[in-house]
C-alpha cells in the first residue's frame, strides 16, 4: 500500500474544485500536527528548533523537495522556527499535492519526533 508521502504531485493548472471539508480531514489524518485552515484553504504547520542554523538547513531541505514535486509552500522563517503553509493556489483551495508535501515535510522532521530540534 502506497502512503501518502510515498506519492508524486501532479500538475494543477486549475479547473478542478478543491477539496471539501470532508476530504481534507481524511487526508489530515495521514499528518503529524498539521491544521486546517477555517475556510479549508490551507495546511499549516510550525516547526520548532534550538537555533537559526537548524531552521535554516529544515528550510533548504523544504525547498529541495518542494522543487522535485513543483509544489512549493509559503514559508515564515523566524530563529527558531519555520511556519509552513501549503495551499494551492490555482484552484484557491486545498488539492492532494498539498497533503503529499505536508507529509514529505513531516518525513523531514521524523527522526526528531514532535519536539523541538
Amino acid at each position: 500500500m502506497t502512503t501518502i508521502d510515498q506519492k508524486h504531485c501532479v500538475p494543477c493548472e486549475g479547473g478542478v474544485c478543491p477539496l471539501d471539508n470532508t476530504e481534507s480531514n481524511s487526508l489530515l489524518k495521514e499528518l503529524t500536527s498539521w491544521q486546517i485552515s477555517a475556510d479549508n484553504k490551507h495546511i499549516s504547520r510550525d516547526f520548532r528548533f534550538k537555533n537559526f542554523y537548524q531552521t535554516m538547513a529544515f528550510v533548504n531541505a523544504i525547498a529541495w523537495m518542494a522543487n522535485l514535486e513543483n509544489h512549493h509552500p509559503d514559508l515564515e522563517v523566524g530563529y527558531n522556527h519555520c511556519l509552513v503553509r501549503y495551499t494551492t493556489h490555482a484552484i484557491d483551495g486545498l488539492s492532494e499535492n498539498d497533503f503529499i508535501c505536508a507529509a514529505k515535510v513531516d518525513t523531514l522532521f521524523k527522526p526528531y519526533g514532535d519536539k523541538q530540534v
